[in-house]
């Protein structure tokens, strides 16, 4: 899930955008309404946390304001020092989908921010995956296999994730580095050879049939079929 934090204090956007990572989402920050703006309008976004008092000519009310003006409907989430009760609905009002009162918990904006996923992906909303003994619980996001809890870290959630959505069919290189790390290049590393390694240690060393095959030269396969792929 991709995550724009619009957020001029320092602290408070490192704050949020390390949790977000931890938690497994791609975020992108910018200090600015300006700045925020151009982005937010150059690419889709799956949610937005914006500062309500942003320094400069575009606050984070007028911003939001032009998202919804021009037709984007992406999930926003403003954060504010004002704390009265017609501040909020001024936020409300003004196109946000949730009003967070600073100083906040992390957790709570977390928890926010998945009910906001929820309602705008309603596939996401207590939904469950499953191919053959392999589970992904998406509200509890929580997989297991044969009735047992595999251990993963948000990354290889999102990567089994991904594999499972398209199972049976050819996912590539280039479409893993762009839905589950968010690169639009080749960093010329391996690092989907070494989560792939790791996922299948998890789901498929101790279970049969194997699931995860590699097509050599072409990608991955997720399938219960024996002739999946070449491993």
């Amino acid at each position: 899930m991709r995550c724009l934090v619009i957020e001029d204090e320092a602290d408070t956007s490192r704050y949020i955008a390390k949790g977000l990572r931890e938690a497994g989402y791609t975020v992108t920050v910018c200090a600015n309404g300006e700045d925020g703006l151009d982005v937010a309008m150059g690419a889709e976004w799956d949610v937005m946390v914006v500062d309500r008092m942003l320094p400069g000519p575009v606050d984070g009310l007028s911003l939001v304001g032009r998202l919804r003006r021009e037709g984007r409907q992406t999930p926003v989430i403003i954060l504010s020092a004002l704390t009265g009760v017609d501040e909020r609905v001024s936020g409300l009002r003004g196109g946000a989908d949730d009003y967070l009162s600073k100083p906040f918990a992390f957790s709570e904006l977390l928890a926010r921010i998945e009910a906001l996923l929820r309602r705008a992906n309603p596939e996401l909303d207590g939904g469950q995956i499953q191919v053959a003994d392999l589970t992904l619980d998406m509200r509890a996001l929580r997989a297991t296999r044969g009735g047992k809890l595999i251990p993963l870290q948000p990354r290889e959630f999102r990567l089994l994730e991904y594999l499972m959505r398209h199972e049976g069919q050819v996912v590539t290189r280039t479409m893993l580095l762009e839905a589950v790390w968010d690169y639009h290049f080749d960093p010329q590393t391996n690092v989907i050879d070494v989560q792939i390694s790791r996922l299948r240690t998890k789901i498929d060393k101790d279970f049969k049939p194997v699931l995860i095959h590699t097509l050599r030269g072409v990608g991955y396969r997720l399938s219960a079929s024996p002739d999946g792929g070449d491993a």
